[in-house]
């Protein structure tokens, strides 16, 4: 007999070998239908595997996990893929594919896709999905796979066949007559893909890496049913309208510049204003509660990033200056602040009584991104961040971390963020064990500290494993991006480890040297990722405490300019921003061109304003309110912005 546990903790016999998908269909014929792979202890598996031996079983479905999601987009992929040969038989194939919110491939083809060619190519996804073709998966050996892909002319392919490890198994997945290296899991046959559409195609170096070959990226989406197409398809066009990549341009937030590079976005004075603004707040709240400002070196020699394990687990995404082969001191720049703020730590020798030590700062961080991952302000390659680092007694811990959690909170409920925020549990991964400093019953422990407080605080909260800093686990605050993508934006880490790489201590009530615990966390994440969300959030209307001008006033005709001078001087000796169109344009015009700017007041001055010492208020949100005295709106406007009113 053969045991087999399912998630929901039950378990079935089986008296012998049968597929995943003969198992679900014991379960229910509807479990059946919607599968679209499997978990079996903890490797994802397509429904065609055979239960050889007891295990740990979960069936997945589109609509009951990510990874069932992907096994159907990846799916999609492919077919993409053997429409493109179809069509275009000398491209070459590079990767293609599932991400979190659809799919994509990279070709190498001499010409950039036409709107015609991705019509044609969508229909012949949909022809070879009515082909019904089943989906099989096979292995070869190392010599063999490299033989089959050279038949192909598969160039992307043979190389990723020599970068993986000498004992890795190499596995095809076949469907009529395309072939791809892949390692699943897929679905059963192309039949099963409901709904397809392809969305938009881009460029993409191959690897991600500027010196290398730049292909054609061709982004798609897939579904179990046709109402969910349409569905999405709806969402996304409302999203466009409040896309940050198309808004924050229009408004003159940021810019981007290809002679300065991909995720390196500038940001123009109205943006720059926005985000002055976030950082003075969160700053001075942290000092509210107690934080030290630190402002430390942008750059390190190679020695500190042994030292905190960076250079070991993410090197990588660091920008290296120099060639540690050739010279002695190579330099990174930093894509962290803690291993720079614990020299503040280490300064002297510290006690009981000086913990928690709160250290803030807001860094520019580096970190050497994919050229395909980067996405406007939410993913760049050089940002700010709301950093921190509490060194606190192990007692101390939990009353930190609610600290940490409750700042969060604050600012999410000022910058209108609350209600889209989810939680994610972030865990190691024990079978990963490289990936890692420590031992397990160090992590086991930092991972049982972080769960109680988050069960204490009633936060509901999902747990991903394999999310973890290398040094620790965390909670990962996401926010959804107007396309439906979750990003994390604030992070609260528990660290036990890099107390001891950096050799930190205390002297505790007995005399003894002890190790703090280390809190890495921000307040308010990556300030450049938070505009982003924040633009998406208010269509680019911001709160008047936040807009970057918050006031304008309109003259009516020249002999009106003075006087609008005036009321301006008045509203800035009260710190308000303010802007002053004294064109000779109609006055229709300016109000148009100032509620596209999107404006939270106009102030409208004219003969009968001038005489009676008044303005003619015009809210963004509320229309014509009409006359008030200059000091009365200005009170109200104090107050709006004061109290942080949305």
């Amino acid at each position: 007999m053969i045991t087999v546990k399912l998630k929901d903790g039950t378990a079935k016999e089986i008296e012998k070998e049968i597929s995943v998908l003969e198992f679900s269909k014991m379960i229910s014929e509807g479990l059946a239908k919607a599968a679209t792979c499997a978990e079996l202890n903890g490797e994802k598996k397509d429904l065609r595997y055979i239960i050889k031996e007891d295990c740990n079983l979960n069936i997945l479905t589109f609509d009951n996990s990510l990874d069932g999601k992907k096994a159907y987009w990846h799916t999609a992929s492919h077919i993409m893929a053997q429409a493109i040969k179809r069509l275009f038989p000398n491209t070459k194939l590079a990767i293609g594919p599932a991400t979190n919110e659809g799919f994509y491939y990279d070709f190498d083809i001499d010409k950039p896709f036409t709107d015609e060619d991705k019509i044609k190519i969508e229909e012949e996804m949909k022809k070879i999905i009515k082909e019904d073709l089943k989906i099989e998966r096979f292995e070869l050996s190392r010599e063999d796979a490299i033989k089959l892909m050279e038949e192909k002319k598969e160039i992307y392919k043979i190389e990723l066949i020599n970068d993986l490890p000498e004992d890795s198994i190499i596995s095809f997945y076949k469907q009529g007559e395309f072939v791809d290296l892949c390692c699943g899991p897929h679905l059963q046959s192309t039949g099963k893909i409901k709904a397809i559409k392809i969305l938009s195609s881009s460029s993409a170096y191959w690897r991600g890496n500027e010196k290398n070959k730049m292909l054609q990226r061709i982004y798609g989406i897939a579904f179990p049913k046709k109402s969910q197409l349409e569905e999405y398809i709806n969402i996304l066009e409302e999203a466009k309208k409040r896309d940050h990549n198309k808004l924050g341009r229009e408004l003159e937030l940021f810019t981007t510049v290809d002679y300065i590079g991909q995720g390196l976005p500038i940001m123009l004075p109205k943006g720059a204003k926005v985000l002055q603004i976030l950082q003075r707040m969160v700053e001075d709240e942290e000092e509210k509660r107690g934080y030290l400002l630190t402002k430390t070196p942008y750059l390190a020699k190679s020695d500190l990033y042994k030292k905190s394990g960076h250079w070991d687990h993410y090197k990588d995404s660091m920008f290296i200056i120099g060639d540690e082969n050739k010279e002695k001191d190579v330099f990174a720049l930093r894509p962290m602040t803690c291993p720079f703020q614990f020299q503040a730590y280490l300064n002297r020798q510290r006690s009981y009584r000086d913990l928690p030590l709160r250290y803030n700062e807001t860094s520019t961080l580096f970190r050497n991104e994919d050229s395909g991952e980067m996405h406007g302000l939410i993913r760049v390659r050089q940002f700010t961040i709301s950093e921190g680092h509490l060194l606190v007694r192990l007692d101390q811990l939990e009353e930190e971390v609610k600290g940490c959690i409750d700042l969060i909170n604050l600012f999410s409920e000022r910058l209108g963020l609350s209600e889209g925020l989810s939680y994610r549990f972030s865990k190691w991964d024990p079978n990963n064990r490289e990936k890692y400093m420590g031992t397990d019953e160090q992590w086991e422990h930092s991972q049982a500290v972080l769960k109680g407080i988050l069960d204490d605080l009633k936060i509901e909260y999902t747990e991903e494993e394999g999310e973890a800093a290398f040094y620790g686990p965390k909670l990962d605050i996401q926010y959804k991006n107007v396309f439906g993508k979750e990003d994390t934006i604030i992070t609260v880490q528990v660290d036990f480890q890099l107390a001891e790489k950096f050799d930190m201590t205390y002297i505790d009530e007995k005399g003894n040297k002890v190790r703090p615990v280390v809190i890495h966390r921000t307040s308010l994440g990556c300030y450049e990722r938070t505009l982003a969300m924040i633009i998406e959030r208010f269509a680019g209307a911001f709160p008047t405490w936040l807009a970057p001008v918050q006031v304008k006033i309109l003259s009516i005709a020249k002999n009106h300019i003075e006087y609008a001078n005036k009321v301006k001087t008045e509203l800035e000796r009260y710190g308000i921003r303010v802007e002053l169109d004294e064109r000779e344009e109609k006055i229709g015009y300016k109000i148009r061109e100032a509620q596209l700017q999107k404006i939270p007041y106009m102030l409208i001055v004219g003969e009968k304003e001038m005489k009676t010492n008044t303005v003619g208020v015009r809210s963004r949100k509320d229309g014509d309110i009409g006359a008030k005295k200059i000091e009365d709106f200005l009170n109200q406007i104090i107050e709006e912005i004061r109290e942080y009113r949305k």
